[in-house]
């Protein structure tokens, strides 16, 4: 295992600030004395976060598949931050559900925008601060579908997968460097993702959105701070890759036991876990 980062007490770059783990991350290395610079699409989602802020905090509304806007904003971090940059967390997503066949090309351009090209625009953005100052870390959140793949999820598990990959690469493109790359995988938070989804169809070919919205809040197990606690801990620890929830986990053990036939096992177990 990579010797861990300083996390607490540095600053902390979050995107995706104004709900979800991005929020809860926000609360809890500020809690614990660390300068946040935070960036949210949702103004008002972000406005709540800063409210509950009592410490150093640099807010900007970014669209983070803006790459002007993210160098824009790593500058002005750059010029504001009290303490060095101990993490840059790339964590802003989104998601449409619908099939291969007859999709909209418009949503997958979208989630491909936001969940990849916004983790490359921020890795870059601040990569330079990070190696000059030859310390801190970039997580890049990817998530158990950058693991496995999931029928009517082949947008966002493109982007899963390519966030996984680009990480990966980079992290040995750092060897040797005070600077690491990391890859976060969570399995079902208790977030907005969903709620805040574009929708056509699930993957047993319903459209009615409120069934999606009710299997995942069956399995959306795991709170958001107990998300920030495991992915606060994975780096303070030196890890590479962080597996959120025990269902990342399981996953991630199924994909290496059976990996082209894990979809056939998760469907044969699928009575058994519903009930």
């Amino acid at each position: 295992m990579a010797k861990g980062t300083t996390v607490v007490g540095r600053t902390a770059v979050i995107t995706g600030a104004g709900s979800g783990i991005g929020r809860a991350l926000a609360l809890r290395l500020a809690r614990a004395g660390s300068p946040v610079a935070l960036v949210d699409r949702d103004e008002e989602g972000l406005e709540t976060t800063v409210e509950q802020i009592d410490g150093p905090v640099l807010h900007r509304v970014v669209d983070v598949s803006d790459r002007q806007a993210q160098h824009a904003f790593a500058a002005d971090v750059d010029a504001w931050a009290p303490q060095p940059i101990g993490v840059v967390v790339n964590n802003a997503g989104v998601t449409v559900s619908q099939p291969v066949a007859g999709s909209a090309i418009e949503d997958d351009e979208w989630v491909m925008n936001v969940n990849y090209w916004g983790v490359v625009h921020g890795t870059q953005a601040f990569l330079p601060i990070l190696k000059r100052q030859d310390a801190g870390a970039i997580v890049n959140v990817s998530s158990v579908f950058g693991l496995f793949a999931w029928p009517t999820q082949s947008a966002y598990c493109a982007s899963k997968f390519a966030v996984r990959g680009f990480t990966e690469a980079l992290r040995h493109e750092l060897r040797g460097t005070g600077v690491r790359a990391i890859a976060v995988h969570p399995g079902g938070i208790d977030t907005n993702i969903v709620r805040n989804a574009r929708f056509h169809a699930d993957d047993r070919g319903s459209t009615d959105r409120s069934v999606l919205e009710q299997e995942f809040s069956k399995v959306a197990r795991t709170s958001p701070e107990k998300a920030a606690a495991t992915i606060q801990r994975g780096v303070e620890r030196g890890e590479s890759r962080i597996l959120v929830g025990a269902d990342a986990h399981l996953v991630a053990n199924l994909v290496r036991i059976a990996p082209v036939r894990y979809f056939s096992v998760i469907k044969a177990l699928e009575p058994l876990v519903r009930r």
